[in-house]
């Protein structure tokens, strides 16, 4: 049996994990507190962060989606007609593909 990476990667990772447990079993009361809330402070700082990147891909996409009905508007003046004709069109038209089925 060969080891690749991800039996290297595993054993690292499970080896920190030990190490961890191990220093926070060492560590006082007061430091695991502030240990923890530390860790909740990244945690919602980061989960800000994440919220107001949300917001602000919405607000760019919706600005991206205007500019370019925009241009579109200005490159082609009647490009809402021809949209309005091409779907009614293809709704009210009749194929003329013969739709029985071949003999063989």
């Amino acid at each position: 049996m060969s080891v690749d990476n991800k039996h290297l990667a595993a054993i690292l990772l499970g080896a920190a994990a030990a190490f961890g447990a191990y220093k926070y079993s060492n560590m006082s009361d007061e430091e695991k507190q502030k240990l923890s809330d530390n860790i909740k402070n990244k945690f919602h700082k980061l989960k800000d962060e994440a919220e107001n990147s949300v917001e602000g891909a919405k607000n760019y996409f919706s600005d991206l989606k205007d500019k370019a009905g925009n241009m579109l508007k200005e490159h082609f003046p009647d490009v809402e007609k021809h949209f309005e004709d091409f779907f009614k069109s293809g709704n009210d038209t009749t194929s003329t593909v013969d739709s029985t089925p071949a003999a063989s």
